[in-house]
């Protein structure tokens, strides 16, 4: 299994388009210790030539332009692609709004839990993605579902998605549920075990997640590959930056550092790879020089950016 990360950042990017941090000022000033990155996505394969996307950012035609993986190839007719399939692992803007740039009458299958399909159908704005062209599949949670593409030939890539703590997405939070989790429910946020064939390696992809509890752990003990949630270094940040008022837990994200963070928390699992992906752009980390950046690193864990190939 082929994958590469296509994006790497939150919400927003980085620089952000309104972000005067320092650590987006910096990137603007092209510094040689950061690197600018697009919203969260990552792309799998079994044989390098069918691809599966997972997440489809408002990023997705400057990602696609930046991997040569996921554009027509040179003897391909004049309308072509080579995305199977697109995944969802919620329904947040940085994972939905790149559907919008997958319109031209192409085909290939959205696959999401009920909870996002639901926002999907919706949601008008969605059908320029003609559901009679682009078939949209349930992915039931618990099950090994199988990839296909929309004349359900196997791409090679199989996924089994599973509940993980989130939060609702932020354009459909409901105020007056606020002490219930804003009407928060199952499946509106799931990581994904991606396996391809027969392969015993398995990637677990879980670019948002809230708390790391006890079953989720044992899920991912032995796994090849993890590609975790990295939003927020710690969970104040975007307060203490002033860049923002939210919390990481406000915003559904763990953070990284501490007793309480996700280094910790994971640190006594066997995991072949270790790798932050979806970060925000308040995280010290992206300075690949900062000590937070040192203390990942220590801690085992790869600090993941747009074009990273994993091979499995």
């Amino acid at each position: 299994m082929y994958l590469k990360v296509v994006g790497s950042a939150a919400g927003g990017g980085f620089p952000q388009w309104n972000c005067n941090f320092h650590l987006s000022r910096d990137a603007r000033k092209g510094a040689e210790n950061i690197r600018p990155r697009t919203q969260s996505s990552l792309a799998a394969s079994a044989d390098e030539a069918r691809w599966v996307l997972f997440n489809a950012s408002p990023d997705i035609r400057q990602q696609i332009a930046a991997t040569p993986e996921l554009q027509p190839a040179e003897n391909a007719p004049p309308r072509s692609t080579p995305i199977s399939a697109v995944v969802l692992t919620n329904a947040d803007v940085d994972h939905i709004a790149g559907l919008l740039n997958l319109r031209e009458r192409e085909r290939f299958v959205i696959y999401a839990t009920a909870r996002v399909l639901a926002v999907l159908e919706q949601n008008a704005i969605f059908n320029v993605v003609d559901p009679a062209l682009v078939e949209r599949r349930e992915l039931k949670l618990h099950e090994i579902s199988p990839i296909l593409d929309w004349q359900n030939r196997p791409t090679g890539i199989s996924v089994e998605a599973f509940a993980v703590p989130g939060k609702i997405a932020l354009f459909l939070e409901d105020q007056a549920k606020a002490e219930q989790g804003f009407g928060t429910e199952e499946g509106d946020t799931i990581g994904l075990k991606i396996t391809s064939g027969n392969a015993v390696s398995a990637v677990f992809y879980i670019p948002g997640c809230a708390r790391i509890d006890g079953n989720l752990r044992q899920r991912l003990d032995r796994a090849s590959c993890l590609l975790f949630d990295g939003t927020v270094y710690t969970d104040d940040e975007m307060l203490t930056s002033g860049v923002g008022t939210k919390t990481g837990q406000r915003m559904g994200h763990l953070h990284i550092s501490g007793d309480d963070g996700s280094m910790h928390a994971l640190a006594d699992l066997s995991i072949g790879r270790r790798i932050y992906v979806h970060i925000n752009n308040t995280n010290p980390i992206l300075d690949n020089h900062s000590p937070e950046a040192a203390a990942v690193r220590k801690g085992g864990w790869e600090i993941g950016y747009d074009g990273m190939e994993i091979r499995l």
